[in-house]
């Protein structure tokens, strides 16, 4: 009877720490290094050309996003994406020489870019790599700004405050 008792006190024991841990999973804590922040501004450097990761990587970016622990004062965070590097081939409507499977990852990208814009994630293409990439200008996705050099963009941002996130 008492070693009956010992395990399923430890039974209860044991599934009272899961429930803890997966709470503090599930509903996050408090980020210590936010405390005192008043805004939060990311630029995110976009340069996976790799489908199936860009699209998980601008899901993250977009997860982020509407993050409350980013939230100051009621506003939103600033959040830029600049596509650079690779990352310009998944933007285009051009998706010739992709596999089907890699179409459909695109097409998530495109709709994730969609739904990001909406929220108010600004979106930004370097039209340097775009031209060294073989993307046509006129087929990138209308949510997306045209900038003729993308390492200005990051510059610029990050002069006025904003974090560097590198997205490889």
């Amino acid at each position: 009877m008492k070693r009956q008792l010992k395990t399923s006190l430890n039974s209860l024991f044991l599934l009272a720490c899961v429930i803890l841990l997966t709470g503090v999973y599930v509903y996050g804590e408090e980020y210590e290094i936010l405390k005192g922040m008043d805004s939060a501004r990311a630029i995110f450097d976009m340069r996976s050309g790799d489908p199936k990761s860009a699209a998980v990587l601008l899901g993250m970016i977009q997860q982020t996003f509407q993050d409350e622990n980013l939230r100051t004062a009621a506003e939103k965070p600033e959040f830029v994406v600049v596509f650079i590097g690779p990352s310009v081939k998944l933007i285009s409507t051009n998706t010739e020489g992709f596999s089907s499977d890699d179409k459909e990852k695109i097409r998530v990208i495109a709709n994730t870019i969609s739904e990001m814009s909406k929220a108010g994630i600004r979106l930004e293409i370097c039209l340097a790599a775009a031209h060294l990439f073989g993307v046509d200008p006129a087929t990138v996705l209308p949510e997306i700004k045209q900038v003729r050099n993308g390492w200005v963009t990051l510059i610029g941002h990050q002069a006025k405050g904003y974090a560097l996130v590198p997205v490889y």
